[in-house]
């Protein structure tokens, strides 16, 4: 096994050479041979150990057994110990839930603090399958059934193409010390419960059961890229992406009879769960929504347009002083005294300083505004604006407004007020410009 480790490193990882890794040894069998193999080697190597304090005087075990192998090689090791239990109750996650993500944000910690190059976990064959059907009985993408990811950023899972069979022949073979966790013999698990009676009765129903899943699992692999090529090819088509929001054609996405895999495979990303909704929404009305925890998805006429949520209550109202040239955010205006004025234009309008109140404010509109737009006469509710210039939903939440004593002095960019625009008889004229 430690010539088709290094060839499998050589081929597959030649990053690793010369590179500081840190390796996750949690005491089990696995884990212990990983370190062993790294060890024979000569890679440079650390390792991390966690004691979740789960099981009592065994986990002090593990813990003891990794600090006398550490010191008997000479090896780097970072120890530390959790309550799992409490942090687990704290943020409302499962024990294995709250294990993962305790161990892996002291992981990143560990390789930013001590400019370690890449995490090594060990991972194998057989955990790739157990994965595999994990996914599969609570039903699962194409995504799901891929497997564990060789490598993803700075972690990197070399022992994915051996058994658990292999492992502990290597184990018994070189006399690797290693401890068994006692809640691995427990069914509580549903890992345990396919580790225990489901996969051991497909390697009987087929002796080259491990052989034939690689096969299936490289097939499933080359699927997921032509997906993913396919994906790419229609995005780039179909969608226009800004800073904020991505605007989805719906008449060239409806070109395609397989579009809703396309739709789940751009929006996933971005916490929806309401397929059903968004697959329906592509025939809906317009002004027909779908949230997620963090986004919106609108349908405005032959566009889908998703955008983040904007929280009301987070509003921010900026002021402007009398004597101010300049805002540099959140938008670009510039203040300057007028001598003459032209006509009012989108970007540029002219106010009479006289019958306006400092500290002008910039803020987002609010229910029940009003203004008298330039050019009409009366006054006009803004929603009824937004209306008849047509705007998206989008475009009311990203539209600012200047004001004076909280009344609309211009829609920025759009339409300036009657009440206070300068004419050829105003004294002081103020000039404002949208950069």
């Amino acid at each position: 096994m430690l010539i088709k480790f290094q060839n499998h490193i050589e081929q597959n990882f030649p990053q690793l050479k010369d590179k500081k890794l840190l390796l996750a040894v949690s005491c089990g069998i696995d884990s212990m041979v990983l370190m062993h193999l790294f060890q024979q080697l000569n890679y440079d190597i650390a390792i991390a150990h966690c004691n979740f304090q789960l099981r009592g005087k065994e986990s002090d075990g593990d813990e003891m057994l990794v600090k006398e192998i550490c010191q008997d090689g000479y090896i780097p090791y970072f120890i530390e110990s959790f309550d799992t239990e409490k942090y687990s109750r704290d943020n409302k996650l499962s024990i294995q839930l709250a294990a993962r993500k305790l161990r892996y944000d002291w992981f990143q910690e560990l390789l930013s603090e001590n400019q370690l190059d890449y995490l090594v976990t060990a991972h194998h064959l057989d955990d790739t399958i157990e994965t595999f059907l994990i996914n599969f009985i609570r039903g699962t993408g194409l995504e799901g059934l891929t497997g564990i990811p060789a490598e993803n950023g700075k972690i990197i899972r070399p022992l994915l193409p051996f058994s658990r069979e292999e492992i502990e022949h290597y184990a018994t073979e070189n006399k690797v010390q290693w401890r068994e966790d006692s809640s691995n013999a427990s069914d509580k698990y549903v890992r345990n419960k396919l580790r225990h009676n489901i996969v051991p009765t497909l390697k009987e129903l087929n002796t080259g059961f491990l052989e034939s899943f690689q096969n299936t699992l490289y097939h499933l692999q080359q699927a997921k890229s032509l997906v993913e090529d396919a994906t790419h090819l229609v995005y780039e088509r179909v969608v226009a992406k800004s800073e904020q929001q991505l605007k989805i054609d719906l008449e060239l996405l409806l070109q395609y009879p397989n579009y809703k895999a396309y739709l789940y495979q751009w929006l996933k990303e971005y916490g929806f769960t309401s397929w059903d909704d968004i697959y329906d929404l592509v025939q809906a009305q317009s002004g027909k929504q779908v949230f997620s925890e963090t986004h919106i998805l609108l349908k405005d006429r032959t566009i889908l347009q998703l955008y983040p949520k904007i929280k009301l209550d987070e509003q921010t109202i900026y002021k402007i002083e009398k004597e101010q040239t300049n805002l540099n955010f959140p938008l670009n205006l510039s203040f300057s005294k007028a001598v003459n004025i032209s006509l009012n234009v989108n970007r540029i309008i002219f106010v009479d300083v006289d019958k306006v109140q400092f500290p002008l404010e910039l803020r987002k509109w609010y229910k029940g505004d009003y203004f008298y737009p330039a050019g009409m006469n009366g006054k006009k509710k803004l929603s009824k604006y937004f209306k008849d210039e047509k705007y998206s939903l989008l475009d009311k939440e990203n539209q600012w407004l200047l004001c004076s004593n909280d009344q609309i002095v211009w829609v920025i960019g759009k339409r300036a007020d009657n009440r206070y625009i300068a004419h050829e008889s105003t004294q002081q004229i103020l000039k404002i410009e949208l950069k």
